[in-house]
């Protein structure tokens, strides 16, 4: 990735939220929690969903997958977080605040399609159970995978080398706690409306896109699961896709008012507390989600806890 900007800028001041500076030890404390119950509750489901052979399935294949990218994802903002709360001297360098937005995007671009994903594995499960297995053969899941990993890649190259390129010049004080596009390219003393054209699409792309599918996914979902004659049954598949739609359900609603509008610059403060709930707050979450809601993930974590004992 080539930086070959006319910057003078050589560094970025990242402002976070200076109205809370005086609370900086508490706020690094209430974050580091957070983020060591992030990493926790994740390596937890890979463990489990690794070590027992009876999740050995598409699904539990697509969480732990899922579990891995939240850990890098939160890992690409809360550490630089952590020190600035702690730290007077709360700049990063040109060169580390790309980078920085480079992962996070692509990261990010990731788990959509990696949610989208996992829609369609819930829609096969349900809609075609005899032919599961056959349908969602380990190749095809691996193929998924990497396919998302890849798409995040891909979607989000261009767009940073365009932002690589724009000119910075005083000032340099960005408005966020993390190197977000928007903020980032408000501070562009070029034009940024080609870049703004090309976010947005990108955004428009992926959000909507990925959106569509999992929309598509579940009304076909719904539409099986009505003609299920047993009310049990009925619940069971319904059961088996609630968690998912809860974490759908935040990543789509932050994201959206996040990326799919113009004029990003607007309404920052507004953006930065909704950017707290998406990048430090809901990866803390997921693992709870997924695993409270999933009685086998909950049976396969008891056992090990009294295997132990």
């Amino acid at each position: 990735m080539e930086l070959g900007n006319q910057s003078s800028v050589s560094e970025f001041v990242l402002l976070g939220f200076p109205h809370l500076h005086h609370l900086g030890l508490l706020l690094f404390l209430v974050h580091l929690l957070i983020y060591l119950l992030t990493l926790a509750g994740n390596v937890v489901i890979i463990a489990i969903t690794w070590a027992d052979h009876h999740l050995h399935t598409p699904m539990y294949f697509f969480l732990r997958s899922f579990s891995f990218l939240e850990i890098c994802f939160t890992s690409v903002i809360i550490p630089k977080m952590l020190a600035n709360f702690l730290s007077e001297d709360k700049t990063i360098s040109f060169a580390g605040c790309i980078l920085q937005d480079f992962f996070y995007l692509s990261l990010g671009v990731s788990e959509f399609l990696l949610l989208a994903a996992m829609s369609v594995d819930r829609y096969v499960a349900i809609c075609y159970p005899l032919h599961y297995m056959a349908i969602m053969s380990g190749r095809i899941c691996i193929l998924m995978v990497l396919s998302s990993w890849f798409g995040g890649f891909f979607f989000i190259t261009g767009l940073i080398v365009m932002i690589s390129r724009l000119s910075f010049c005083s000032p340099n004080i960005l408005n966020h706690f993390f190197c977000d596009l928007g903020p980032l390219v408000s501070l562009s003393c070029s034009s940024t409306r080609l870049v703004e054209s090309m976010d947005f699409l990108v955004a428009a792309v992926v959000l909507l896109g990925s959106l569509a599918v999992t929309m598509v996914s579940y009304s076909y979902i719904v539409a099986t699961v009505i003609h299920i004659p047993s009310d049990k049954e009925r619940r069971k598949a319904f059961s088996t896709c609630s968690s998912h739609i809860i974490v759908l359900s935040i990543f789509y609603g932050s994201c959206i008012f996040m990326y799919v509008r113009p004029k990003q610059h607007d309404g920052l403060d507004i953006t930065k507390g909704v950017a707290i709930l998406n990048t430090v707050i809901t990866p803390m979450l997921n693992p709870f989600i997924y695993s409270l809601r999933n009685k086998l993930v909950i049976q396969v974590l008891k056992d090990a806890l009294c295997w132990k004992k």
